[in-house]
This record gives structure tokens, sequence and C-alpha cells, in this order.
């Protein structure tokens, strides 16, 4: 099996390329989802919510922090997930330049 070559692309298309593969599952989708709508959550409010194992959620949940899109603070026995807001901000730029960069063009292929 061949390795990725990462190294013949630009810092940014390989941290979009990141971001975007943490957050391409539905279940990552309606976690951020339900993040952004309470600004703070924990895990155990996630698995009544979206019906999912608590080993599901937490896989998730790892594949975002582990990326920057949150981040977690421990609470006594739980741990409190939030927005990482620089990444966040960082994410919002390189997706929307990316997709701002289609000129809308009508007469392509």
């Amino acid at each position: 099996m061949g390795l990725t070559k990462t190294e013949i692309f630009t810092a940014e298309q390989n941290q979009l390329a990141t971001l975007l593969k943490a957050m391409a599952h539905p279940a990552r989708i309606a976690i951020l989802q339900r993040i952004l709508k309470s600004d703070t959550c924990i895990c155990g409010d996630l698995v009544e919510e979206l019906g999912l194992a608590q080993a599901t959620i937490s896989q998730h949940l790892k594949e975002l922090k582990n990326a920057g899109i949150i981040q977690g603070t421990i609470e006594g026995v739980s741990v409190c997930y939030c927005i990482h807001p620089e990444n966040w901000k960082t994410m919002e730029n390189l997706i929307g330049g990316f997709l701002n960069s289609y000129k809308g063009i009508d007469s392509c292929c």
C-alpha cells in the first residue's frame, strides 16, 4: 500500500483536508451542531440525544479534538467539550476561501 505524499501539497491544502476529513461523518456534524447550539456539551448528553453508543460518541469526539475543531475540559468524571474558537475561525477562513474561489462560469464542461 502506498503512502500519501502530503509533502507535495501546501500547508493550507493539508490543513483544509485534515479539517474536512475530521468533519466528514454525519455524527460529527450532529455533534458540532449540538455544541454550537448550546456552546458546550457533555458526552453523556450526546449519547442520549444522538442515540449512539458512548464508545462511538467518544471516538467521534476524539477525532474532532485531534483535528483541533473542539477542545475539552475535565469536570469531575465528565469531559465538557466546546468549539476551539481560534481553530474554528481558521477553518471558517480556509473553507470559505476555498468555496469562494469558484467563479461561477456558465460555459464550463
